[in-house]
């Protein structure tokens, strides 16, 4: 089954950024991917979604604008561009994966409850 490990997070300045990784073994690369965080005490929310192909992404209004997802089946990875982090942001970044049947190669998954692989997490802290 394939493997997701986060890496990349750390901390980081409000207003600086910060690039996540998400790197997966075993299967071949073929799935839709999305980016999660969760901060204690709050619900695991989506951060971005992107579809099996590539074409089409999700951004929750709260990081649209400031985050960008993106991927490169080449190398199994999957990215998150990070900028103008917010005392808000800080919490576990996880990564997941779905396996779209045929006919959802576009599209994108955008609640946590679809997905059934999940990477261990990555922390981001920001600082005021």
């Amino acid at each position: 089954q394939v493997q997701l490990v986060e890496s990349g997070g750390g901390l980081v300045q409000a207003g600086g950024s910060l690039r996540l990784s998400c790197a997966a073994s075993g299967r071949t690369f073929m799935y839709a991917m999305g980016w999660f965080r969760q901060a204690p005490g709050k619900e695991r929310e989506t951060v971005a979604s992107i579809s099996r192909n590539g074409d089409n992404t999700y951004y929750p209004d709260l990081v649209k604008g400031r985050f960008t997802i993106s991927r490169d089946n080449a190398q199994n990875a999957v990215f998150l561009q990070m900028n103008s982090l917010k005392p808000e942001d800080p919490a576990l970044y996880y990564c997941a994966a779905v396996l779209p049947p045929p006919p959802f190669f576009r599209k994108t998954y955008t609640s946590k409850d679809e997905y059934r692989y999940w990477g261990q997490g990555t922390q981001v802290t920001v600082s005021s």
